[in-house]
């Protein structure tokens, strides 16, 4: 394993489970120092014992402004700056049109879309030049499934997040990518029946060329390299890692 995170801090927002804590865990192995969040105390307590003692384990809300604010309170404590930054943390719930609220919209756009575009503006400062961003946005509004108007429309907007941020911040070399991440086992489809969970998993297994659901350790690999050095060339740049799913 090389050593691309030496020196560097790296926070990861929904860093606690899934392609979060796989892509602490790996940068922890690179030599790396990580701060996580997350809202789920078991997930929470979970990274504490999978993460070495030095790295910052925070609950902290995305959707939260009083959080928000938090947060950048304890980047600036640490006094070192940020190396990268994995704005990771989502929300997935699914419905059909005439089922949608006021009150499920806002949960979800609040959680993937003002979230993301709030821990920006307050952490951009704390950002080291030459960092690294990557945002988490996902293959759904390339597929058009249905009952997943909502959660398509918020991830969408992560892509273009990433597109404008690029921009902004290409003046103080610190590059912004995102990644698409198609069918991962993650404990994302966690709130359907066992039953209906194994028929998604093989239904979308069909979709996807190489057969088969991802790893949240195949996603990780893909951030780490936008979060480190290795793309210093890359910004601006949505990488699909799903298998070949959104295959035209």
């Amino acid at each position: 394993m090389s050593n691309r995170f030496e020196g560097k801090t790296i926070l990861i927002t929904g860093g606690t489970s899934g392609i979060g804590l796989a892509t602490a865990k790996r940068i922890v192995d690179e030599g790396g120092d990580v701060a996580v969040t997350g809202t789920t105390q078991e997930n929470l307590d979970a990274a504490g014992r999978a993460l070495p003692s030095s790295a910052l384990v925070l609950k902290n809300d995305s959707s939260d402004v009083d959080d928000i604010a938090e947060l950048e309170e304890k980047i600036a404590e640490m006094g070192k700056g940020l190396d990268g930054l994995f704005l990771n943390a989502g929300y997935g719930k699914f419905a059909p049109v005439e089922k949608v609220t006021a009150k499920f919209f806002d949960q979800m756009n609040n959680v993937n879309v003002r979230g993301p575009m709030l821990q920006m503006a307050a952490l951009k400062a704390h950002l080291n030049e030459g960092a690294g961003v990557v945002l988490t946005a996902s293959v759904a509004p390339f597929l058009g499934g249905p009952e997943s108007a909502v959660y398509s429309a918020t991830k969408s907007s992560l892509a273009t997040f990433t597109r404008s941020f690029a921009r902004d911040l290409a003046p103080q070399n610190i590059r912004v990518n995102s990644i698409s991440p198609g069918p991962i086992s993650t404990g994302f489809f966690g709130d359907f029946p066992e039953e209906e969970r194994e028929k998604m998993k093989e239904r979308y297994s069909k979709m996807v060329p190489l057969g088969r659901f991802g790893e949240s350790e195949e996603v990780a690999a893909v951030a780490c390299f936008l979060l480190s050095d290795d793309a210093s060339y890359v910004t601006g740049s949505e990488y699909m890692v799903d298998g070949g799913m959104t295959l035209r």
